[in-house]
């Protein structure tokens, strides 16, 4: 089977991080050319407008030689072009002239300054025009194109400046996944320990907020785990015993018979005592069995449409002899008119029985043990079984479905069963679509309260 390669939490954050700073990087770029470029351009139109106040001054004064001027101002890349009093435009640079004569160097009046430029064959020129004296005007032309090396040469500075920050970011993006990637690790190594069966390891709660809440959330997961396998460990340890009782019974008397010790008469009380443990031992099995496939997907179930009057009628017939062979007085509450569910039958009655047996157990001589049956506006049927025993308390109420934990509770004070027939009920009733709860009865012990859905209607 192919393995897929993943890339660690630290890479993943530098490789980010990168991203990040490179985008930045080509945002700001883009932006700063533009920028630069502007600013550039308006900080030489604006050199290039005093110089053509001052050329228009200086040219309007007869003193001062005019190609002294344009030579001086040809050493800067700025063309002088003259216009004459006759409209007629002269310069050393025919492609300035053209410039000069689009941007309306014609136009130029005291009262009229140029600030205009030009295109001429793909390049930007750059026209600033003045009057002089006389009636004549006078154009500085200049190439913006000279003007961008200062705007590349500040671009170039702010994308060093730029890869410089975009590898302090992949630095502090490498620290930081470090440092997040740590606690992480730690938190992966504790719970491949706890898949290796260790329940002492917990995770040290330190880091960001989140990786926090992951190691707590693991270390209450391991809590929950080393209490639950705790209880399984008791739980099958009370299993054996109860196992190890019948077994040995069973044992004892077969030696008995073998060996030939009980001969006559004892022989038929002994094969009954050797029956009855037969039958508590594959009584306890059975209920294991269940318990253990209630968990399956292939559990089967046979659904069908009961009516839970006759099916209850059927349970007390039963249980009537039982209720009497132990001194127990036996009720039945449940309706004239059918009560009708869609359930399987076999499985409910293995609960009616079960909660029956539990109850006959813990009822004294003379109190009552009560199967009662009503609906709720048809719409849930509700079946409890009840007992006047000693009753439980409201922390055992709440744990009287787990595995185990009554039996651990009262074995030696009160007659118990195996520790586990609440925890099937509870199971069997689930599967079946229904709920269970437990609590106080009237009768002053314990109250089991079944409910199922109604045949066709809403279970709310």
């Amino acid at each position: 089977m192919s393995r897929t390669t993943r890339s660690t939490l630290w890479l993943r954050i530098t490789a980010f991080g990168l991203a990040v700073a490179g985008v930045m990087a080509l945002v700001a770029g883009i932006v700063s050319v533009r920028l630069v470029t502007t600013a550039s351009r308006d900080t030489i139109r604006e050199t290039l407008a005093d110089q053509a106040d001052v050329v228009a001054a200086q040219l309007s004064d007869t003193r001062v030689a005019a190609p002294r001027v344009t030579q001086i101002l040809s050493g800067q890349g700025i063309d002088v072009v003259r216009r004459g009093v006759n409209g007629g435009l002269a310069g050393q640079d025919q492609v300035a002239v053209r410039a000069a004569r689009r941007a309306g160097l014609g136009r130029v009046t005291a009262e009229r300054p140029l600030h205009g430029s030009a295109t001429i064959a793909g390049g930007l020129l750059l026209v600033e025009g003045r009057a002089v004296d006389g009636g004549g005007a006078v154009a500085l032309v200049r190439q913006a194109e000279n003007s961008a090396t200062a705007g590349r040469r500040l671009v170039g500075n702010v994308l060093f400046a730029l890869a410089i920050g975009m590898g302090v970011a992949a630095v502090a993006g490498l620290l930081l996944a470090r440092l997040l990637a740590r606690p992480l690790r730690r938190t992966a190594e504790v719970a491949v320990g706890m898949s290796h069966g260790r329940r002492d390891l917990r995770v040290p709660l330190e880091g960001p907020r989140e990786v926090v809440e992951v190691g707590a959330s693991l270390n209450t997961l391991a809590d929950a785990l080393a209490h639950s396998e705790e209880r399984q460990r008791e739980f099958l340890l009370s299993v054996s015993h109860e196992l190890r009782t019948p077994l040995t019974s069973v044992l004892g008397f077969a030696e008995s018979l073998a060996d030939g010790v009980v001969t006559g008469d004892e022989v038929e009380e002994v094969g009954h005592t050797i029956k009855q443990e037969a039958t508590r031992l594959d009584q306890l099995v059975s209920d294991l069995l269940d318990l253990a496939r209630l968990g399956a997907n292939d559990f089967r179930l046979d659904l069908t449409a009961v009516d839970l009057t006759v099916l209850l009628a059927e349970a007390a017939r039963v249980w009537e002899s039982r209720c009497a062979a132990a001194g127990v007085e036996l009720r039945v509450e449940s309706p004239t008119t059918p009560v009708m569910v869609r359930t399987d039958p076999r499985r409910l009655r293995q609960v009616i029985d079960g909660l029956a047996s539990n109850a006959v157990r813990a009822t004294p001589a003379g109190a009552p043990v009560v199967l009662s049956l009503y609906d709720m506006d048809g719409m849930i049927a509700v079946l409890q079984v009840r007992d006047g025993g000693p009753g439980l308390s409201e922390e055992d109420y709440r744990a009287a479905f787990q595995k185990g934990v009554l039996h651990s509770r009262y074995q030696g004070v009160r007659p118990v069963g195996t520790g586990i027939g609440l925890a099937l009920v509870h199971g069997l009733v689930t599967r079946l679509g229904g709920t269970i709860d437990a609590g106080r009865a009237p009768e002053g012990g314990a109250r089991f309260r079944i409910r199922l859905k109604a045949l066709g209607k809403n279970f709310g």
